[in-house]
């Protein structure tokens, strides 16, 4: 899956090169072989570095919303799961596809689990199937047009799901009942499901989504308090634009 759309790459963009870097170096710590000398060396290494970017580490920033518009790997920059600018995701790297017949767009993702992934021996950890659907069916939901909170999320595990293969996942808006919104998605390793999901997401009143950003927000950092008020304004401005009509039938 390319990245064609993304607003930038590991040589362009500096955060997502560190993350490209870091990836590895979390690959090696949990599963290489390593002798202590050289994991010594290796950690006296990293926490130099780690003092060098706190000495010049400025307030948190504030979060981009999505845009719309954009690529689907760019929703959500800084995730675990598919931020390219995040170290601790794999990436799964995701793009939007034409919904079935007429209906709203979807989702199509490819994902590749390393060892730091690991549940039990050889097979993706439930835990990390579980957040990989609660981020994909939100991002779903996004690009069908109702961006929503979790509710509720119901993973069924139908075979283990091998580490480090090439698994591919799709995500889609499959209802709509007043502000609930149901998702559903599913993981394949070839032909065979391995896993899927059901969610029920909950549209916010802007205010809503104000109250409780605002609950989570350092009262004294103001730039973080003046981010979420203008994401309150911009939800506000677009709770009456809806860019397609779910199906009524579930997958």
């Amino acid at each position: 899956m390319s990245e064609l759309g993304l607003s930038g790459t590991p040589q362009s963009d500096p955060r997502r090169r560190l993350a490209a870097a870091l990836r590895p170096l979390i690959t090696m710590a949990v599963s290489a072989e390593l002798d202590d000398a050289a994991v010594l060396e290796a950690a006296a290494s990293v926490e130099e570095i780690a003092e060098r970017l706190a000495a010049v580490a400025g307030p948190r920033r504030p979060r981009p919303h999505p845009d719309l518009g954009g690529a689907a790997q760019e929703f959500f920059p800084t995730s675990p799961i598919i931020g390219m600018a995040s170290p601790l995701a794999p990436p799964v790297r995701v793009e939007i596809v034409d919904g079935a017949d007429g209906g709203p767009r979807e989702l199509r993702a490819e994902a590749w689990f390393d060892d730091q992934y690991e549940g039990p021996p050889t097979c993706v950890h439930g835990g990390v199937i579980a957040e990989t659907f609660d981020e994909l069916l939100g991002a779903a939901n996004i690009v069908a047009g109702y961006p929503a909170m979790t509710g509720t999320l119901t993973v069924r595990y139908l075979k283990p799901t091998p580490l480090r293969t090439k698994l591919r996942i799709e995500a889609r808006t499959v209802g709509r009942d007043g502000r609930k919104i149901r998702a559903w998605g599913g993981m394949y390793d070839g032909d065979v499901r391995t896993a899927e999901a059901e969610g029920i997401f909950v549209e916010l009143p802007p205010e809503r989504f104000l109250s409780i950003a605002e609950g989570n927000v350092d009262p004294g950092d103001p730039a973080a308090l003046e981010f979420v008020r203008a994401e309150a304004a911009r939800r506000d401005a677009a709770s009456d634009v809806h860019l397609a009509s779910p199906p009524d039938d579930a997958a």
